[in-house]
């Protein structure tokens, strides 16, 4: 079973983003396969460094994991919009483009969008 899951949101001020990771964990305990594509002020979340307050949830370290057993890939086009560079990212997080989303949501069996 693939999962594609597809964040819009950025990574705080809402829990858009917090809740899409909690769930790509949560399948990838159940062993399925998950992607995860971050569009529009989603991009954010993966730029490396963050520093959240003790106690509050932290999506670099939420993408992290996801990555030790998924991909993370970023909308190019969102990226340069926001003058986010790849090399401010995560490691394992990398740019993609609308074609590579597309062949991922054809190829997903869920496609769920936050």
């Amino acid at each position: 079973m693939t999962t594609l899951i597809i964040i819009n949101d950025p990574p705080y001020g809402t829990e858009k983003a917090y809740n899409a990771l909690r769930l790509a964990m949560a399948l990838q305990k159940d062993h399925s396969d998950v992607h995860v594509f971050l569009m529009a002020d989603a991009v954010t979340c993966a730029l490396a460094g963050q520093n959240t307050p003790q106690g509050y949830y932290n999506v670099e370290r939420m993408l992290k994991g996801v990555l030790l057993k998924g991909e993370v890939k970023a909308c190019g086009s969102c990226m340069d919009a926001r003058g986010v560079k790849e090399i401010q990212f995560v490691t394992g997080v990398q740019r993609s483009t609308m074609a590579e989303l597309a062949a991922w949501t054809s190829a997903a069996n869920k496609v769920l969008v936050f």
